[in-house]
């Protein structure tokens, strides 16, 4: 069987040859090309990384201890445990290789699961060389508060969390008009956090080094102002694309604040 020749069919052929000769319609304008395609979000690998480290570092010194739920002291120094004594003649690796060791297995779970809840999002907004950046001079900035005002040793990654804490919060700061109430709302939400755990801190002192958590903290927040993303919108994407500009200069302050700790150190007579 053969279908009956339709109109509809010839008016479609002749407006076909008319497209092809002379153009298309002015009452049909070129539709808009499609947005690019929304990239996905980047793997969070120095979060994981700095997670695994910790974890094989608290295993190694389990293992030398021959305890699992608490190294020996004897181990922790010697792998790098902030030791003020030592620091001062001349051991400075320690005020990083103490950011990396916990205490017991009570402590590396709080810091690790804190490190997890954090991490991935701060690193997505910072990017992964700013945040591990964030993530260390905190840690060390931490260990040198911690050196210049409380005399027992101390180890764990507590004062680089702080950090995170404050490079957060300095992010939906700096973006709050962008984000809106949600922007603030987070800002809110993280000066209740971090006063909320520096209370604990000076509660529970002499188990709790709240010097190092209030230098990472206040290390944190410099260091983001240096480093954090400033946002803008992309209005072709739905929902808006947020899109991150970094400061111009911001890796040049981070080395200027580094320096700055390192001459503190020296010049800082310990607690």
């Amino acid at each position: 069987m053969t279908r009956p020749p339709d109109e509809s069919d010839d008016i479609e052929a002749f407006l076909r040859r008319a497209e092809r000769e002379f153009g298309l319609r002015p009452d049909l304008p070129e539709e808009p090309p499609p947005p690019p395609p929304r990239p996905a979000p980047p793997r969070p690998f120095v979060t994981q990384s700095l997670l695994w480290a910790i974890g094989i570092v608290y295993v190694l010194s389990c293992v030398l201890s021959g305890s699992f739920f608490q190294p020996a002291f004897p181990v922790l120094a010697v792998l790098g445990a902030k030791i003020n004594e030592r620091i001062a003649d001349g051991e400075l690796w320690r005020l990083l290789t103490a950011v990396f060791l916990h205490a017991n297995l009570i402590h590396i779970f709080f810091n690790g699961y804190a490190l997890s809840v954090l991490g991935p999002e701060t690193e997505r907004f910072y990017g992964h060389g700013r945040f591990l950046a964030l993530y260390l001079i905190s840690g060390l900035g931490g260990s040198i508060a911690s050196y210049a005002l409380s005399p027992a040793p101390a180890v764990g990654a507590s004062g680089a969390i702080f950090g995170l804490i404050g490079g957060l919060g300095v992010f939906y700061y700096l973006n709050r008009r962008v984000l809106g109430e949600f922007g603030q709302n987070q800002v809110r939400g993280i000066v209740a956090i971090a006063l909320i755990n520096l209370l604990i801190g000076f509660a529970a002192q002499g188990v709790i080094d709240n010097w190092g958590h209030l230098g990472g903290l206040l290390s944190g927040i410099v260091i983001g102002v240096a480093l954090a993303p400033r946002l803008t919108v992309d209005l072709r994407f739905f929902p808006p694309l947020f899109i991150r500009r970094f400061p111009m200069q911001g890796w040049l302050w981070v080395f200027a604040i580094a320096l700055v700790m390192i001459v503190l150190v020296r010049l800082v007579t310990p607690a």
